[in-house]
């Protein structure tokens, strides 16, 4: 495709692909798009084993990587041992996700048993973001993308340094704004029904919206569009608005390479789009999941109000360490339980293909609906 972007990435088609899976990752990037590992959950020994497993599958062609800052988080100085954080949660909310587990025939004996590990939350500051920039930017990523808030200094000194792009998701006009101001070379608008942290204006709208917002700004950002895209005809019509690409991560959950829970990949494959919902019982924050027994708990009257993070997320870990793993073996209640991050576009997703072949439909879907277009202009 002949684009600014493209060209100053290296890729073929601007399709990019966040997911946690390396698997998706290279077959993504070998396929023309560009894939972006989420680097969130790693530690840096971690992360560089499965950068060093990408390069050898992609042979030099780009991609990159996704850290989650947030601006904003409980105890930002210092990363909190696990006795602290534990600590910190309240009698109420460890009570309510124990008598929630029980009422699904759930033994919550061990709950708290390794519920979490020395230095979680590390990678959401400086000291421990900077050891796992270490680690990625020893390998050749083209990008580094900031999914909470405006990138830190830090961040863009080191990949200025380097050469490398920075990246940050934006779910409102005023959040673009600061990153335009800031210097973030791609900006992700990410509408409300993206899948994980999401604001709650729709792509549709919030598009066009950042789009003339950021006009004074010139050509310095390039301007990705994200949220619920999981078709080329989708992305076809973010580019007609303006967008330099498309941003995506719940379409790559179902497919074949994906690391997803085949029972959540099952309940993906058979969800339609109103079965999504945006909660802050995961993380602490707004993300929008697979609607559940756990999401319809935290809408209950008598439910706590969600932790700020890292504490929700210590707490919601703790439970779906138990719940992942029983449900998949069946077990009844768990199934019920059991959830993950989803946009609306879970919908449209509806057979379980690989991440190559994802990317050639959208380049076909891409291709048709243009051609489309070009058809309504009498082109």
């Amino acid at each position: 495709m002949n684009s600014r972007l493209c060209d100053e990435l290296g890729i073929e088609f601007p399709l990019f692909a966040f997911s946690h899976c390396r698997d998706v990752i290279a077959a993504v990037t070998n396929a023309g798009g560009f894939g972006v590992l989420g680097a969130a959950g790693h530690s840096p020994a971690t992360l560089d084993i499965e950068l060093n497993w990408i390069d050898e599958q992609v042979g030099g062609k780009s991609y990159g990587v996704d850290l989650l800052v947030p601006t904003s988080m409980d105890s930002k100085e210092h990363a909190l041992t696990a006795r602290e954080l534990e600590d910190r949660i309240p009698e109420e909310h460890k009570r309510y996700i124990a008598e929630l587990l029980a009422r699904h025939d759930i033994d919550t004996g061990d709950l708290w048993g390794d519920s979490v590990h020395d230095g979680v939350g590390d990678n959401m500051r400086e000291v421990g973001a900077g050891k796992i920039l270490d680690a990625a930017f020893s390998h050749p990523v083209k990008l580094v993308v900031n999914a909470l808030g405006v990138p830190p200094g830090f961040m863009f000194d080191r990949a200025r340094a380097k050469g490398i792009k920075v990246g940050a998701l934006a779910g409102a006009k005023e959040h673009a704004i600061k990153h335009a101001e800031a210097g973030v070379d791609v900006i992700i608008v990410a509408g409300t029904e993206a899948g994980g942290h999401c604001g709650e204006v729709s792509t549709m709208v919030l598009l066009p919206e950042v789009l003339d917002a950021l006009a004074p700004y010139g050509n310095r950002s390039h301007v990705v569009a994200a949220g619920g895209i999981v078709t080329g005809r989708q992305m076809a019509a973010c580019m007609a608005m303006g967008a330099a690409g498309v941003w995506t991560g719940s379409v790559w959950l179902t497919t074949a390479e994906a690391e997803t829970l085949p029972v959540v990949k099952e309940k993906m494959l058979a969800a339609n789009s109103r079965q999504t919902v945006r909660s802050r019982s995961r993380t602490g924050k707004y993300t929008r999941q697979l609607k559940s027994a756990w999401t319809d708990a935290w809408t209950a009257e008598e439910a706590p109000v969600p932790l700020p993070m890292p504490l929700q997320g210590v707490l919601a870990g703790a439970a779906f360490r138990k719940i992942n793993k029983l449900a998949q073996s069946d077990h009844p209640g768990a199934r019920q339980l059991v959830n993950y991050y989803v946009g609306q576009g879970v919908g449209l997703m509806n057979e379980t293909v690989s991440a190559r072949t994802v990317v050639y439909n959208f380049m076909q879907d891409f291709a048709d609906a243009a051609e489309r277009l070009a058809d309504a202009l009498g082109e």
